[in-house]
């Protein structure tokens, strides 16, 4: 099951005189990651690289930033991957101390950066979740109720007209045994609306 971080945590690594400062935190989007590294320049200006990695779905990206190419951003997207990571940005910063580690080197002190600061993050599990909308005579409305409540989904909203129309969400895996339940014990009384129905 994909995984996110509950905060950003840091590290400091120093190779060779060279300091690196890595960051991961939660991050939704390319947009947002670019506004952090744009952020990062400003705080650090006399840093030689700012390098980053964002895994998020179809905006991830890898971006090294002037070391020698798949020595830095690649490496940190593969720390983000192997650890089931999702919506997540590493960002690390990093001060070259004179002496150069080779390509071999940095692959590894970008790769331990990342790794040694997700040492410290709270990891909580992305659940997917899915709003359904139904309606029921008045009849009804204790029943659905009832029912939501003990699949533990969230009631959204309970709008009463002409029918009592339920808006609820609950983990997606949870979706179609609920739906089921609600449709067998209405007998036929129960309206689903929109495309909201899961496929059984």
């Amino acid at each position: 099951m994909p995984q996110t971080i509950a905060a950003p945590v840091h590290h400091e690594l120093v190779i060779k005189k060279s300091r690196f400062l890595a960051c991961v935190q939660p991050m939704a989007d390319r947009s947002g990651a670019q506004q952090v590294v744009a952020a990062l320049r400003a705080q650090h200006p006399g840093a030689a690289h700012v390098c980053w990695a964002l895994l998020a779905g179809g905006q991830s990206a890898a971006v090294d930033d002037g070391e020698p190419s798949g020595t830095a951003g690649r490496p940190m997207l593969d720390v983000l991957r192997h650890q089931d990571l999702e919506g997540v940005l590493a960002t690390v910063v990093r001060y070259f101390g004179g002496v150069k580690l080779g390509a071999g080197g940095l692959v590894r002190a970008y790769t331990d950066s990342v790794a040694q600061a997700l040492l410290q993050a709270e990891k909580i599990a992305i659940v997917k979740l899915r709003a359904l909308r139904c309606s029921v005579p008045y009849a009804l409305e204790g029943f659905v109720r009832r029912e939501i409540d003990l699949a533990g989904a969230t009631l959204d909203e309970v709008t009463h007209g002409n029918d009592v129309l339920f808006a609820f969400s609950l983990p997606e895996q949870a979706a179609a045994a609920l739906v089921t339940r609600l449709s067998e014990g209405s007998h036929g009384r129960l309206a689903w609306h929109d495309d909201d129905l899961p496929p059984q």
